[in-house]
């Protein structure tokens, strides 16, 4: 894969669903240039089945996060998040849609954000 980017010329790699963990010297090469979103408020829930969780534990709010790919789970900075209450009655799939809609929000959001920080960099 690190072959492919560099041949490419890649400098931002945005991923969904990427259900993969990384090796520890791909995620070193590539630091701050990983994004993915994963739907909690990080650090809360990392993994799966975050919906069912959230609904387990009683929680009152839940979202999603844009966050920088390390080589651990769901655990490097954090960009952005958005927030979404839990509603009395709610199910995984309810919430899920709820929280997707602001998946679909804020990962333009953030990658609008760090793009303009890459040109920033380039015209220095």
């Amino acid at each position: 894969l690190d072959g492919v980017l560099v041949t490419h010329g890649i400098e931002l790699v945005a991923c969904a669903g990427f259900m993969r963990i990384l090796g520890a010297e791909f995620a070193a090469r590539w630091k701050g240039a990983l994004l993915n979103i994963h739907p909690s408020l990080l650090p809360a829930y990392r993994g799966l089945h975050t919906h069912e969780r959230a609904l387990a534990d009683g929680a009152n709010e839940h979202g999603c996060t844009v966050h920088e790919l390390t080589a651990e789970l769901d655990a490097g900075p954090v960009i952005l998040q958005a927030r979404v209450p839990v509603f009395p009655g709610d199910t995984p799939e309810t919430l899920a849609a709820r929280v997707l809609v602001e998946e679909h929000r804020i990962y333009p959001e953030a990658l609008a954000q760090i793009a303009h920080g890459l040109q920033a960099k380039k015209s220095i």
